[in-house]
């Protein structure tokens, strides 16, 4: 692909079109779609035409494709596929979502272990997560509070989830070299599920993710931030109940570092007044992709 008038630095187009450094390079290392050219001191600059095609490579991406995918469509003709890939893939990703959920609520481990495996073999882990298992949380959570199901249904259909969701977390390469990004669950939490999929959404950017899962006693934190030295720290919420002192740490936290860039989030801040969002806003992360863009994006 052509260089023309170069003029982007690497920092800077990671910023514009939301991929980790480290990312662009190994996707020029790896695919060569993107050649950027490089100035008298060996560094990279990218010019606007390379900007609009990483930017449709993460728009393929983000519909479900794996980037090798996305980059044969590129090499190929992309508008055979552009209007019909995205519906294809939501219409696909509904379907393995109900049959896992289907096979989760019969205790058929055995199945949900092939609906699951077929389901990477066709979208990026960070879409399984998100598309998937995301929704298939709330689904059963649903039906919980429902009475639609018995607490073993759920507490079977959680505990696979998590046990595969850490899996695929442990399965992704760390480095050291990348931003640090420290997750875990505020006090008193205990619920890790929402916490898992957003700590493989940070791993895939690339951040160096430190996933801690459940509360951990008082004060340890603050021995761990200051062993780790974190870029980022998350902490989620899923009991309304637990907002209060989640805050409050989080404040006394950002007093304590004022250069770490603490991000709350969890099913319990959706409870809250547009008042009491609003006096939290710097904290908020969201719940969805979107959300965890524009708050990266800023921050």
């Amino acid at each position: 692909m052509g260089t023309k008038q170069a003029k982007y630095n690497i920092k800077a187009v990671s910023q514009m079109v939301g991929i980790q450094p480290g990312t662009l390079r190994a996707w020029e290392r790896r695919y060569q779609i993107v050649r950027p050219s490089r100035n008298e001191a060996g560094h990279r600059l990218y010019s606007d035409e390379h900007i609009k095609i990483l930017k449709w490579l993460m728009e393929k991406v983000d519909k479900g494709f794996t980037i090798s995918q996305a980059v044969s469509l590129l090499e190929s003709n992309e508008n055979a596929v552009e209007a019909s890939s995205h519906t294809e893939s939501s219409n696909q990703l509904e379907v393995l979502g109900d049959d896992l959920l289907n096979a989760l609520l019969s205790f058929e481990e055995n199945e949900a272990q092939q609906k699951l495996d077929h389901a990477f073999s066709l979208f990026t882990p960070e879409t399984v997560a998100i598309d998937i298992i995301g929704p298939l949380l709330v689904k059963i959570g649903d039906l919980w509070e429902e009475n639609r199901i018995t607490s073993a249904h759920e507490h079977f259909a959680s505990h696979f989830l998590r046990s595969r969701m850490g899996m695929m977390l442990l399965s992704i390469p760390s480095d050291a070299m990348l931003p640090k990004a420290l997750l875990v669950c505020g006090p008193n939490e205990r619920h890790e599920l929402g916490l898992l999929i957003f700590a493989l959404y940070m791993k895939r950017k690339g951040y160096d993710v430190i996933y801690l899962g459940q509360s951990i006693a008082g004060g340890d934190i603050d021995i761990v931030i200051d062993e780790i030295e974190p870029s980022y720290m998350f902490m989620s919420c899923t009991l309304k109940k637990n907002i209060p002192i989640t805050v409050s740490l989080a404040e006394s936290l950002q007093k304590q570092f004022p250069e770490l860039k603490i991000g709350l989030g969890g099913l319990a801040y959706d409870r809250l007044s547009e008042l009491d969002k609003k006096r939290m806003e710097p904290f908020l992360v969201g719940n969805t992709k979107k959300d965890w863009e524009a708050w990266l994006t800023k921050h």
